[in-house]
């Protein structure tokens, strides 16, 4: 079905990502109806999947650690990359793509991890993934690691611990991908909270506290563990003060 759907993808980057969009969300057909839209609105609306192909922050061949992963769209995404590039539908305007990576994604919530081995079990790169809490479960030796919106739902000393972990499983001059709301951001910040809390309950779950941390916080703490950062906006068509934090271990 990915193949079929990524069959006639022209090159240019609007159409590549919109053929990309509908082959990642394909599988969820097969996990019901909520996993379906889901992943459709969650992929077409949030500015990070594509932004991530579009700077090139997922090398080809990469081991990709998801944590908070979900129902495992960036896995379903990565495997709709794995089918346009075998075919040669890749952007020339975008860096290389993200090909033959080897995902495995950890998830607290056993009805998303239910949902992502139901849509995405059979697929031929057989992403892997873990029903575990982030502070605890063992992290695999990666490349990169992804974690998008997660960590503000621990506490601080458990933030830090759980990204001493991760810096620990990366590789020497690995890369972490960290999506954070920057919280001196009042309006932007108190925003995304609200819709957090709604898209929690409506997947089913209870809303936990959380704890949140002025952009430059973030930044402190990732330098202190090791990092060099990049702070990319990421907020692009949405009224949040979503930071992507792009760093590589020196």
């Amino acid at each position: 079905m990915t193949t079929s759907l990524l069959s006639s993808a022209p090159l240019d980057g609007d159409a590549a990502w919109q053929a990309l969009h509908r082959a990642a969300c394909a599988p969820y057909r097969s996990a019901g109806r909520f996993a379906w839209h889901f992943a459709r609105g969650k992929l077409g609306r949030d500015p990070v999947f594509r932004g991530l192909l579009e700077r090139g922050d997922l090398p080809p061949r990469a081991r990709v650690l998801d944590i908070g992963c979900g129902q495992g769209l960036l896995a379903s995404l990565l495997a709709a990359i794995d089918a346009a590039h075998a075919r040669g539908a890749w952007p020339a305007s975008w860096p290389a793509a993200p090909a033959g990576a080897r995902y495995t994604g950890i998830e607290l919530m056993p009805r998303d991890v239910a949902r992502a081995q139901a849509a995405l079990g059979q697929l031929p790169t057989a992403p892997r993934f873990v029903c575990g809490d982030m502070c605890r479960a063992e992290l695999p030796a990666s490349d990169v690691a992804v974690i998008l919106d997660v960590l503000h739902y621990v506490d601080h000393a458990a933030q830090q611990a759980v990204l001493e972990r991760v810096r620990d499983a990366l590789r020497p001059h690995g890369r972490l991908l960290l999506r954070v709301g920057d919280a001196s951001s009042r309006r932007g910040f108190a925003v995304s909270q609200w819709v957090d809390r709604v898209v929690t309950m409506v997947r089913g779950h209870r809303m936990p506290p959380t704890w949140g941390r002025p952009l430059s916080e973030w930044i402190a703490l990732l330098q202190r563990l090791g990092f060099n950062v990049q702070p990319v906006p990421m907020s692009r068509g949405t009224p949040f003060a979503n930071v992507l934090l792009a760093g590589d271990l020196r």
